[in-house]
């Protein structure tokens, strides 16, 4: 099942790395793309969910349609892989998922290792393809590539549609705490086209974490789980109080107060290190504690955001950084489905009766 708006060439790649998978059913939700995102995927005989424009889009309302629209269409499905239209499947993960999801049966969720397309392209390409780098086992929580046991996520109702980012950390906790669980496995799972070329976008992309964090800490950050109560405390720190307490104190302290902004460099040496302990270079390790320090001030803005909306009862609207791709500028279409599977299907039908 793909989500998407306005995601071009990005999601042309990715219907077709799934069609050539095999026979799987697929469904495509469309929040409200005007790139001809939605004559692309019934080009490609993909069945199309169409988004409510009345209805303030969020990624787990569209999750949630193309569930539900499986469940029309396929009812004896037991697994269903969650994708993102600027993802590109690998052509193993279907298989190795799915082996891991009936060897285990109280797993509810299998992800894997994601990958940055063009990871050298941008420096901020290779942020996010720096975050993607987790380690195998046991997680508390996964992103929105992965594939998942269906009763149980019915069972919890889906995901919070008021959620505009991070919708499936939510839902993890809650399947977490009725006793599923989740892992991460060493296996290529896909590659993904962030797309971020300039500081704006990745300003707004802190942005909509910030939010994501406030957010997530309003709704689970009760104990026992404290969700995100430390991040947002973090941002909170460094992002908002430092800074304006060592400014506005600046002139009676007749410039004392500014020392306190030695302690950025002493927070970005401490996420050096823990990034050279995770088996980055030393390349890499600088620029992510560098932007890490310097996104606790986007990312505070996003949980000033998210208080404002929730002071002045506003509905949380998605915060986008992506452009919108072209309309219309699509290559010339690939084998169809249908030929994809001819080719492409093992003997065996292996993933037929799991999807």
């Amino acid at each position: 099942m793909v989500i998407g708006r306005n995601e071009g060439e990005r999601l042309h790649r990715c219907l077709q790395s799934i069609q050539r998978a095999g026979d799987i059913p697929l469904v495509y939700v469309d929040s409200g793309s005007t790139d001809g995102s939605i004559e692309l995927a019934h080009s490609l005989g993909v069945d199309v969910v169409h988004l409510d424009l009345a209805t303030p889009f969020t990624a787990a309302r569209a999750r949630n349609a193309g569930l539900a629209r499986l469940g029309e269409t396929h009812p004896d499905l037991n697994f269903v892989q969650f994708v993102d239209g600027d993802c590109e499947m690998h052509p193993d993960w279907f298989d190795s998922a799915a082996r891991t999801l009936a060897a285990d049966r109280d797993l509810a969720i299998v992800c894997g290792r994601l990958r940055e397309r063009n990871r050298d392209a941008t420096i901020y390409n290779r942020l996010c393809d720096m975050e993607w780098a987790e380690p195998a086992g046991e997680v508390p929580w996964c992103g929105g590539i992965f594939l998942a046991r269906i009763a149980p996520i019915v069972v919890a109702v889906g995901f919070r549609e008021d959620v505009i980012a991070g919708e499936e950390p939510e839902l993890c906790i809650r399947l977490r705490h009725a006793g599923w669980r989740i892992r991460r496995i060493d296996a290529e799972m896909a590659s993904h086209d962030a797309d971020v070329s300039r500081f704006h976008q990745w300003w707004r992309r802190s942005v909509r974490a910030g939010y994501s964090y406030a957010q997530g800490a309003h709704i689970h950050g009760s104990a026992p789980q404290r969700y995100w109560v430390r991040e947002t405390r973090s941002n909170w720190l460094w992002g908002l109080l430092v800074p304006v307490l060592s400014l506005a104190t600046a002139w009676p302290s007749m410039g004392a107060s500014l020392l306190l902004l030695a302690a950025y460099p002493l927070l970005a040496a401490r996420v050096y290190r823990h990034q050279r302990r995770r088996g980055h270079n030393a390349r890499d390790a600088r620029l992510y504690a560098t932007f890490c320090v310097l996104g606790k001030v986007p990312a505070a803005l996003g949980q000033a955001h998210f208080l404002a909306d929730r002071l002045l009862r506003r509905r949380a609207r998605i915060i986008e950084y992506k452009k919108a791709a072209q309309p219309g500028k699509f290559p010339p279409l690939r084998p169809t489905r249908r030929e994809h599977q001819i080719a492409d299907r093992n003997d065996d039908g292996r993933t037929q009766h799991l999807f």
